[in-house]
C-alpha cells in the first residue's frame, strides 16, 4: 500500500526583477503546505542564505531524527521502558564536489533519553538498533546513520 505526501514551495525572494542577474535575487522560500504552519527557509548560509532560517539541510536531517525519535517511542511503550523525556542534536557530515555539487556522507544521531527508574537499560539501548529496518526517512537516504543514545534514569544522579 502506497502513501502520498505533498508539500507546497512558494520562492519569496524575488527583489523586483526576478531572475534578471544572479546577484539579485534571494534564495528563500516558504514551505507553506495547506493548513499547516509556515516554515520560512533560505538556502546553506555558506552559500549566502539566511542562518537564522531553515535549509534543506536542516530540515532532511531534522526528519531523520524525528523519525528516529518517534520510532523509539513506539518501541519503548510496546516494551514497557517509560520514556519521559527525549531530545536529539543530530550532526550531518556533507561534502562538495568538483563543481560545488554536494552531499550528506553521514549522519550521527545522539538521542538523550530520561527514562523511568527501574528500566531496563539493555533494552532501551538495544531498540536503537532495530530502529533503521522500519524508519521511513532511514530506509530513505543513501548515506549511513549511526546512533548514540545516552540515557539518564529518572531520580539518578
Amino acid at each position: 500500500m502506497g502513501h502520498s505526501y505533498t508539500s507546497r514551495i512558494v520562492w519569496t525572494g524575488n527583489r523586483g526583477d526576478g531572475t534578471a542577474t544572479y546577484r539579485g535575487y534571494d534564495r528563500t522560500w516558504d514551505i507553506a503546505v495547506p493548513g499547516k504552519t509556515v516554515i520560512p527557509c533560505s538556502n546553506d548560509p555558506l552559500l549566502g542564505g539566511d542562518p537564522g532560517k531553515m535549509n534543506p539541510e536542516d530540515l532532511l536531517l531534522s526528519a531523520l531524527s524525528a523519525c528516529h525519535m518517534l520510532w523509539y517511542l513506539h518501541y519503548a511503550a510496546d516494551a514497557g521502558i517509560g520514556v519521559l523525556a527525549y531530545e536529539d542534536e543530530p550532526e550531518g557530515v556533507g561534502e562538495a564536489g568538483p563543481g560545488g555539487a554536494g552531499r550528506f556522507v553521514s549522519a550521527t544521531l545522539r538521542p538523550r533519553i530520561t527514562v523511568r527508574a527501574g528500566a531496563d537499560l539493555e533494552k532501551a539501548q538495544a531498540i536503537h538498533g532495530r530502529i533503521h529496518e522500519v524508519c521511513f526517512i532511514a530506509r530513505s537516504v543513501n548515506f549511513p546513520v549511526s546512533c548514540e543514545g545516552v540515557f539518564t534514569v529518572e531520580g539518578a544522579g
